[in-house]
């Protein structure tokens, strides 16, 4: 892992403490197995919520742990330095409570946030449809009103912790106009709600994938979170939180795959020498820790600019792209460290290379990225957000 970090406060020097001993201890020797058998470890998820870790970038006074951004995203890329999986689904629960905190009001947060937050209920984010990924607006879940109640129809697909959640942030159609979408807080118990069998993957085993159906869900209208008509702009808003989550957990991968990479060539011997001492190898890590390294500033950047209220759209994306594909980049050439035996799964930087392919898919593949960088380039770039001086 890297030498130092960059922290605001001794608390919380002692917090990334505190998440590296739970994860040396008590992630990191199961996450194989668990994996392999693609398990999904609520438990764990307990675990993290007694350590209050769950809810990290919320306020304390809604149950959150009170940490600004900078700090939330490095005890991320602890986290998944050892098991991506959980880092995702600790990222998506974070997204999953969005909505509500920043678009519920203050009776809906004093009713729902602690308990989201607080670590005992663990959370879902319905946005994406079958035929409506990339392009969230053309989503056919309809909300119909009935009365005090509004009635939920439709399928959502690739839901993190789809049929585990205790609850599930849902965006719906309300009326025929492209962006006439609502956002909607569905409790896991809700008659008619049900879920499809788990997707069946290449990585991110124990992160459990599923097809939610909502089958005539009928909730009060108190569940709907925001104005009818407000859901994609808050969906939106909460992608730019989210892929900041998913920078930081694709960058602790990289920085895993390279610590394995960095270890094996450090002990493994060719034509009389550590294969590290071969510069051909050697040029390959050092490729790889430039890759992490930068990752890491771009990730920290616009978590800067998040803590301090400025705009960060922009730079969310251009953290999300770089730290995914560098990702997959630096998985792969651990692979290639190994040689024969990194295609084993006697190592685990086979696992970290499959792991890090999807990071470049979900929360907006990178094309969508690219398309949302090069929209801000065109609208006229703010030179004000480009430093913190």
């Amino acid at each position: 892992m890297p030498a130092s970090r960059t922290l605001p406060t001794p608390e919380a020097a002692d917090l990334l403490s505190l998440v590296r001993q739970i994860v040396a201890e008590r992630l990191a020797p199961r996450a194989a197995e668990a994996e392999e058998h693609a398990a999904f470890p609520r438990d764990v998820f307990a675990l993290l919520g007694e350590a209050d870790l769950l809810g990290l970038p919320y306020p304390e006074e809604h149950g959150g742990g009170g940490q600004p951004y900078e700090v939330y995203l490095q005890v991320l890329e602890e986290i998944g330095a050892a098991w991506a999986s959980v880092g995702v689904g600790t990222s998506v629960h974070a997204l999953s409570c969005f909505a509500l905190m920043y678009h519920g009001s203050d009776e809906q947060r004093a009713q729902w946030l602690p308990g989201m937050l607080g670590g005992k209920l663990l959370g879902a984010y319905c946005l994406s449809e079958a035929h409506a990924g990339s392009d969230p607006a053309a989503m056919r879940t309809k909300a119909v009103r009935d009365g005090d109640d509004y009635v939920l129809t439709g399928a959502k697909a690739w839901t993190t912790h789809g049929g585990e959640a205790d609850f599930y942030t849902v965006m719906a159609r309300t009326s025929d106009d492209r962006n006439g979408i609502s956002c909607f807080l569905v409790p896991a118990d809700a008659e008619g709600l049900s879920a499809d069998v788990p997707e069946r993957k290449m990585g991110l085993m124990g992160s459990t994938t599923a097809t939610m159906r909502l089958d005539g869900v009928r909730l009060p209208a108190e569940r709907r979170i925001g104005a009818e008509g407000e859901g994609l702009r808050i969906a939106l808003a909460a992608l730019d939180s989210g892929r900041l989550g998913i920078a930081a957990v694709a960058t602790g991968l990289a920085q895993g795959a390279l610590d394995a990479a960095l270890a094996y060539a450090q002990e493994r011997e060719a034509f009389g020498k550590r294969i590290i001492d071969h510069q051909g190898l050697a040029f390959v890590l050092a490729d790889a820790e430039a890759a992490v390294q930068s990752a890491r500033a771009m990730m920290l950047h616009a978590a800067r600019l998040k803590d301090r209220g400025l705009p960060f759209s922009r730079e969310a994306s251009v953290a999300k792209l770089v730290a995914t594909d560098n990702a997959m980049k630096v998985t792969t050439d651990a692979v290639q460290v190994l040689g024969g035996y990194g295609y084993t799964r006697d190592f685990p930087v086979e696992r970290y290379m499959r792991e890090a392919k999807v990071m470049q898919i979900f929360e907006g593949t990178n094309q969508i990225q690219r398309m949302i960088i090069a929209r801000h380039l065109d609208k006229g770039a703010d030179a004000s957000i480009r430093t913190l001086d």
